[in-house]
């Protein structure tokens, strides 16, 4: 019994021992508690990570950004609160027995310091530079104080019209502006971003292009995708692009009287008659319902009145007139047995017309004259094989140019194996061979009167039909040949 008793006594010493134990441990330790949120404007970070030191006791906050760690032993504590894209916040801690610590710990964006890049520098070329060329690099400069990679965006706009260019996302601090127009001022801008911070701009700086320099030499080189592009230069080859590769444009005609540069352009599987400002500029089409068209739209040729004011052009069996606003569109005159009009030319008093017709194979060609009301003047070539073309006529109405291939040789390929320029006098009514210095082999094609008629510009090229083009001109007197352009062909000189 004594035995049961002490046992007993035991039990229940262990037991007060034990809650006096407890008592003593839940007055040694306190808690941590409070919110993580954005610097900027206090909003909750949920899931960020707080860890206590030397602990190193770890939670995370909820949706609220709240976090809470319970029963931290009496003492000093750093509270470390971390996020990505956050930069980590620390603040201390003091714990007593049974004290509640409460912490708002705001973190601020890991970008916050980042310092944005200095403005660009606009280098090159010098604000308000005139006399610039047709085709510009800009140059500019900037910095990132964080060596953060820059991207540039440029924009650029002119005097002229309201299009704006912008170039984005620029690695490179140069930039090549290309095809400009003659005589602009163009205004451009830079700015710089490290996709961090806002964007910083340069100040607007302005270049002017050299004026218009009205070279009288035209003609037609391919691009890199095939089209025809459309150029004007000096007799130099200082040229420049008066269309755009992304079309297909040629055969060129200026008129100095309405100091415009007809030209065909091909518009919805179409050929139809444009014109343009000598700069290139203010392209605008003619021809619509009755587009141009015939056995060969790339040998098609039309011609301007002198005075600037009409065109005619042909549509296959059939010759028009239009007026070069587009209106007065009217029927000149039409083949009595169905032949296909190729080229044509107008007299300089407007007259009289010259045409070349052919069959659909480019053949059975036939060079003549009529008059406004279609009535045959001169007869110049019919009845002969081979093929013909280039016409034009001199100021005074009296010559004819054109073209013949005098082998005869007819093929479905259109090859010409001996093409050569010939003159037609209206008033002894013969042709004569105009030069002798034709490399054999060659074909001379595409022949026009210079402006004094003293010379002919004209293609000469390989009979093969494939090799590279070249531009002369020929004195006629001497019969001496100069080559003005490689890579060329249908040239216009005015």
């Amino acid at each position: 019994m004594k035995k049961n008793i002490l046992i007993i006594l035991l039990f229940v010493a262990a037991i007060f021992a034990s809650c006096s134990e407890s008592k003593v441990t839940s007055a040694s330790v306190g808690t941590i508690s409070g919110k993580v949120v954005t610097a900027k404007d206090f909003t909750p970070i949920d899931k960020a990570k707080v860890t206590i030191t030397p602990t190193n006791n770890t939670v995370f906050t909820n949706a609220k950004g709240e976090f809470s760690f319970v029963e931290v032993p009496v003492g000093d504590y750093s509270v470390n609160a971390s996020k990505n894209g956050f930069l980590d916040k620390f603040e201390g801690a003091s714990i007593s027995a049974g004290s509640r610590v409460n912490l708002v710990l705001d973190l601020e964006v890991s970008t916050a310091t980042n310092k944005p890049p200095t403005a660009p520098t606009l280098i090159s070329p010098v604000d308000k530079s005139i006399n610039q060329p047709l085709s510009v690099e800009l140059q500019w400069s900037a910095t990132d104080p964080d060596k953060d990679p820059i991207k540039y965006s440029l924009e650029v706009r002119n005097d002229k019209n309201n299009d704006v260019l912008s170039v984005t996302s620029l690695k490179d601090t140069t930039y090549t502006l290309s095809n400009l127009a003659f005589g602009v001022k163009y205004f451009w801008q830079v700015s710089a971003s490290d996709s961090i911070n806002p964007p910083t701009q340069s100040l607007v700086s302005s270049f002017q292009t050299n004026p218009n320099p009205n070279n009288r030499f035209l003609y037609v080189r391919k691009s890199g995708n095939g089209n025809n592009v459309i150029y004007s230069s000096d007799s130099i080859e200082t040229g420049f692009l008066l269309t755009a590769d992304s079309k297909n444009s040629w055969r060129p005609r200026k008129n100095n009287s309405a100091n415009l540069i007809a030209f065909l352009q091909t518009n919805n599987t179409e050929t139809q008659l444009f014109t343009m400002n000598t700069d290139g500029s203010n392209v605008f089409q003619v021809t619509s319902s009755v587009p141009v068209a015939g056995y060969d739209v790339g040998k098609i040729n039309f011609a301007w009145a002198t005075n600037g004011q009409e065109l005619i052009y042909p549509n296959f069996d059939k010759l028009y007139r239009i007026n070069k606003d587009g209106s007065g569109l009217q029927l000149v005159y039409q083949t009595p047995d169905g032949s296909l009009i190729t080229d044509c030319a107008w007299s300089n008093d407007g007259s009289f017309i010259a045409l070349k017709t052919n069959d659909v194979n480019g053949y059975n060609v036939k060079i003549f004259t009529i008059d406004m009301s279609g009535n045959t003047i001169d007869t110049i070539l019919t009845g002969l094989r081979g093929a013909a073309g280039g016409l034009d006529i001199s100021v005074d109405n009296k010559r004819i140019l054109y073209t013949y291939d005098t082998s005869g040789f007819e093929d479905p390929s259109k090859r010409q194996l001996d093409s050569n320029l010939y003159i037609y006098d209206r008033v002894a009514g013969t042709s004569s061979l105009v030069t002798n210095q034709k490399t054999a082999g060659t074909n001379d094609l595409d022949a026009r009167f210079s402006p004094d008629e003293a010379e002919i510009i004209f293609v000469n090229t390989s009979n093969d039909g494939l090799s590279e083009r070249f531009i002369y001109k020929l004195n006629i007197s001497s019969d001496t040949r100069t080559l003005l352009y490689s890579n060329a062909e249908m040239p216009d000189w005015e």
